[in-house]
Order: C-alpha cells, then sequence, then structure tokens
C-alpha cells in the first residue's frame, strides 16, 4: 500500500513563476515618478511608463507580436530602466512560445540591465532566468541564478521575496538531486516567512520524501496551525499519517481536503487514497 501511496503523489515544491506571475509588473515599478534630472516632458513619461504593461499584456493574445513590440522598444528606450523592462517583456514572449533557453538569457541580461537602485525588481528578473532554466530541465543552471535573486532580494530588504526565492531554488535543488542543500534553503525560508504556510508545506513534502517523517510531522502540524483549511496541507497530512502507519488520522486528513475543496485535484488524490487505506 505503502509503494502504490508514493506512486500516486507527486511532489510539488513551490509554484511555477515561469508562468502567470511574471507577467505581472512587479509593485516597485507601479506609479513610478520621473527621476530627478529627466528632461523627457512629463506626459511623455507618462505615456512611455506603460509599455511594459502594455507588453505584457500583449504575450497573452499573440508572443509573436509582444517580440515585435519589445524589440522595437530596445531600440529606442530612453533609461537602463526601460532596457531591463524591454528585455523583461522579451523573455515572457519567449517563455510563452517555450524558447525557454533564450528566455533565460533574455532574463539574465534584463537583470543586469536593471537599474542598482531597484533591487527588488532585479531579484525578479533574475529568479525568471532560473524558472526559464527549470523549464528547459537545466536545474543546475537554474540554482545560481536563484541564488544570485536571493542576493538581490536581501540588498533590497525584502524578506518576503527573498523567502519566496529560497522556495524556488529549493525546487531547482531537488531536481538537480542534492535533497540536503534543499532542506537548508527550505529552513532559511522558513526562518525569513514563519508565517508562511506554504514553506512549512513544501518542508514537510520534502522531509517525507526524505523518509524523515517525523520531522514532515512537526512541519505539516505547523503548516496546518497556519492554515487549517489548505486542501494541499490537508492531503500531505494524510499521506505523511498513512506512511507512519496511522491509517485512522490519514483517512481524517483525506476526508478533510474533500469538505474544504471536493472539486479539486486534492480532492480526487484524497479519493484515491482513501480507496487504498480500504483495500
Amino acid at each position: 500500500m505503502l509503494a502504490s501511496l508514493l506512486a500516486l503523489f507527486l511532489m510539488q515544491v513551490g509554484p511555477n513563476p515561469s508562468l502567470g506571475t511574471i507577467g505581472d509588473v512587479p509593485d516597485e515599478l507601479r506609479n513610478r515618478p520621473p527621476r530627478e534630472g529627466e528632461s523627457e516632458p512629463a506626459a511623455t513619461v507618462s505615456q512611455r511608463s506603460d509599455y511594459l504593461a502594455r507588453c505584457l499584456a500583449l504575450t497573452n493574445d499573440d508572443a509573436e507580436a509582444a517580440l515585435d513590440f519589445a524589440n522595437a522598444w530596445r531600440g529606442q528606450v530612453e533609461s537602463d530602466l526601460e532596457l531591463a523592462q524591454s528585455a523583461h517583456c522579451l523573455g515572457l514572449g519567449l517563455v510563452r512560445l517555450e524558447r525557454f533557453a533564450e528566455a533565460r538569457e533574455i532574463f539574465e541580461v534584463a537583470s543586469a540591465e536593471a537599474p542598482d537602485t531597484l533591487p527588488a525588481y532585479r531579484a525578479r528578473l533574475a529568479a525568471m532566468a532560473g524558472n526559464a532554466a527549470l523549464a528547459d530541465g537545466k536545474p543546475a543552471t537554474a540554482d545560481p541564478l536563484f541564488a544570485q535573486a536571493i542576493t538581490h532580494a536581501v540588498a533590497a530588504g525584502d524578506p518576503a521575496l527573498a523567502a519566496g526565492l529560497h522556495m524556488d531554488r529549493a525546487r531547482a535543488l531537488v531536481a538537480a538531486e542534492r535533497p540536503d542543500d534543499a532542506v537548508a534553503a527550505l529552513a532559511s525560508a522558513r526562518e525569513l516567512a514563519p508565517e508562511d504556510a506554504r514553506v512549512w508545506l513544501l518542508s514537510a513534502t520534502l522531509s517525507r520524501r526524505l523518509e524523515r517523517l517525523g520531522e514532515a510531522q512537526q512541519q505539516i502540524e505547523r503548516a496546518a496551525e497556519l492554515d487549517p483549511r489548505s486542501a494541499p496541507i490537508g492531503l500531505e497530512a494524510g499521506v505523511i499519517a498513512a506512511l507512519s502507519g496511522r491509517d485512522a488520522d490519514a483517512r481524517r486528513s483525506f476526508e478533510s481536503v474533500l469538505v474544504v475543496a471536493p472539486d479539486s485535484d486534492d480532492a480526487n488524490r484524497a479519493r484515491a487514497y482513501l480507496e487504498q487505506l480500504a483495500e
């Protein structure tokens, strides 16, 4: 039974920022006022300030057109920030076209081009490069990119961003078959964001995969305290309980998933586990 339970359950180490979230305009760039010394008229600055949003929106409908927009924009940029933003959009268009190696390279360029005064933006761009490398099946390449992103996030004084990047790095380290380093990355994330249920869930999942069930149980209990109605947490709690030989606890956890998210993929997995426990 235990082997089949493990076969059914797939580890999820964090979201995939290469899709969706990197299409957003970062907070530090929203409504950014003109810098001192800018000679461009205010009306023109305002008009150009929405280029990134326009380009990113275009990637959702026509990635090829977004590449054309970004390349044309790069030919007429008027600041280092615009240079980085145009590369940001170019990279996202390449991701949409699944040209991940090229996307990684352009995101690296974008991170280097971003002004030193915007370290959080540099961090996000480096993380995009890391996620593109992961999507390209190259976790060893992704790892130093996430490490670089973490350095920028620390410089920005943004512990929440740094914690998320440690989680992303953990995904790369797991994929690179470096589980102990992934454990350390998640420990750093927990230190930076101790109230984030996601990092406790990911820690529990990794501990369980490494057959450290005592640690996994402590971590999943903390995750449940922070987010008691989370279906993924309930599912993981059930798997840990089942592997620990606590079938009654496992059933309760799986049944809780059916209550909080009856139509979800987690619920479908929970039903499968319940069927196996019944056997």
